[in-house]
């Protein structure tokens, strides 16, 4: 599980950084991207990664403003050209289904998969199958805005092959019973008991992932234990007024949920064109005064979101 960040800037396109846009790579967990908000040049953005529209299963938008929509229509549209034919569910806030269709039927576009729309109506869990479940709160910003928690299902632990093979186990339906953690008699007499060729199961990971918001309760409960937190930062710690003003968050405000929610690592990004330099890894500094698992994110960079207990997450 990968985060990849298509856009990491606020409000309008600059030539630092792209507007709103997130991929959520679960290559290795179910062969799908999930993207979170989709803002103006995102295709633009993804020639330049190894991504493909046509992997990209589901887009979250947590709101309606521009800078987190208008890259929507053309990706959708491009998706169909280079081969997408799965269906790709939409889910956001009332109105994106009628942006969607609207845009798509003024410029006679058409997809050549179909498109399911989930518009929010009512708040926690709004996906769940066997491997995620995903869940939302409304945050604190000029028009409804949602921020999204994504959890990863348990994995069971692995079965110890070598182990077996050490004790001339043959494979085949034995190895399916064992990995059941069922007692198995082998043809010479021995009894194997497959709880004691079974690793410990490891947690599902947890992923937040909030919208613009000023600092609210609900962003801590969508963080909680998270393994990752990817939170605003559009202003620094002098500009709490502002901030405030404009419904976002300062540096210091979004390092405060990221302690107060026992969060493994804090993420950055939704940062003001008035931020470059030094002055933006300012920016991570504040945060790291509070919070020093903090990383302010750049375009294009990645992030591995491990297992607890494995290596810490390390920038692509």
């Amino acid at each position: 599980m990968e985060i990849e960040f298509l856009g990491t800037g606020a409000g309008v396109p600059a030539k630092q950084r792209n507007v709103t846009s997130m991929a959520l790579k679960l290559l290795d967990e179910r062969n799908a991207v999930w993207l979170f908000d989709c803002g103006e040049g995102t295709q633009q953005q993804i020639l330049r990664t190894n991504l493909r529209p046509r992997k990209i299963e589901k887009i979250f938008i947590t709101h309606l403003h521009g800078d987190h929509i208008f890259g929507l229509p053309g990706l959708l549209s491009s998706r169909s050209f280079q081969g997408g034919e799965e269906p790709l569910t939409i889910i956001g806030p009332k109105g994106i289904k009628n942006y969607v269709e609207t845009s798509l039927k003024i410029s006679e576009s058409h997809v050549k998969y179909p498109i399911i729309y989930n518009e929010i109506d009512e708040t926690g869990v709004i996906f769940k199958d066997h491997q995620f479940t995903v869940s939302c709160l409304p945050l604190d910003h000029r028009i409804k805005c949602y921020g999204y928690r994504i959890e990863e299902a348990d994995h069971e632990g692995e079965l110890q092959v070598d182990a077996l093979k050490e004790l001339d186990v043959p494979a085949g339906p034995v190895y399916g019973r064992l990995k059941k953690g069922e007692k198995v008699e082998l043809e010479d007499g021995r009894i194997i008991d497959g709880k004691d060729f079974v690793g410990p199961s490891q947690k599902g990971r947890i992923v937040t992932i909030l919208g613009d918001t000023r600092k609210h309760p609900n962003a801590e409960i969508l963080a909680k234990d998270a393994d990752l937190l990817v939170h605003e930062s559009t202003f620094n710690k002098n500009e709490k007024k502002l901030a405030k003003a404009y419904f976002h968050s300062t540096t210091e405000e979004a390092a405060e949920v990221a302690r107060d929610s026992g969060v493994e690592k804090l993420v950055l990004t939704h940062i003001s064109a008035r931020y470059v330099g030094n002055s933006a890894r300012e920016l991570e500094n504040e945060a790291k005064a509070i919070f020093p698992n903090a990383q302010i994110v750049r375009d294009f960079d990645c992030i591995d979101i491990p297992f607890k207990g494995n290596e810490e997450s390390e920038m692509i």
